[in-house]
């Protein structure tokens, strides 16, 4: 079953480069944003738009992209050491590797293109969410899943 990392993570890198090679850049105005529309309907629209972020969500970081890359290299480390010493059921550490596979995603970014390549573009009633990639996506269901898992004395390490 851990297959599945190394394939989510391609599945990040070939998105990123599609966006890159076919998505147009985020223009402000109208839906859908200069970019490619997906859908629009009850005052929520999701379309494609290329940007690139030199920080993490809504702009966390922005100035400083180098720390932003040490801090994603410290959690990767702290993450693959946990996953090589601290064996767990599958969903704990599924969990994980989600998060571990997301910042390698953002991190290999940083050192392909000196950025992050975002590309989904989601707006609610007007206000527009911060642009994501699937890296993003990965992490955010990673920290969910951690959140939501029962706490039990056997797993206290995490």
């Amino acid at each position: 079953m851990k297959w599945i990392f190394p394939f989510l993570l391609v599945f990040d890198i070939f998105s990123k480069v599609a966006a890159l090679h076919f998505i147009p850049p985020l223009s402000w105005g109208e839906y859908p944003f200069g970019g490619i529309p997906i859908f629009h309907f009850f005052g929520i629209s999701f379309s494609l738009n290329l940007i690139f972020n030199t920080g993490a969500a809504w702009g966390l970081f922005s100035g400083n992209p180098g720390l932003l890359f040490a801090f994603r290299l410290v959690i990767l480390s702290i993450l693959g050491i946990y996953l090589y010493f601290y064996q767990r059921p599958f969903l704990k550490n599924g969990a994980i590797w989600l998060v571990a596979t997301g910042a390698l995603g953002n991190a290999l970014d940083y050192l392909l293109y000196g950025r992050v390549v975002d590309f989904l573009h989601f707006t609610f009633w007007g206000h527009s969410f911060p642009i994501f990639n699937l890296a993003d996506s990965y992490i955010t269901l990673g920290v969910i899943a951690l959140l939501l898992m029962p706490r039990h004395k056997s797993l206290s390490i995490i």
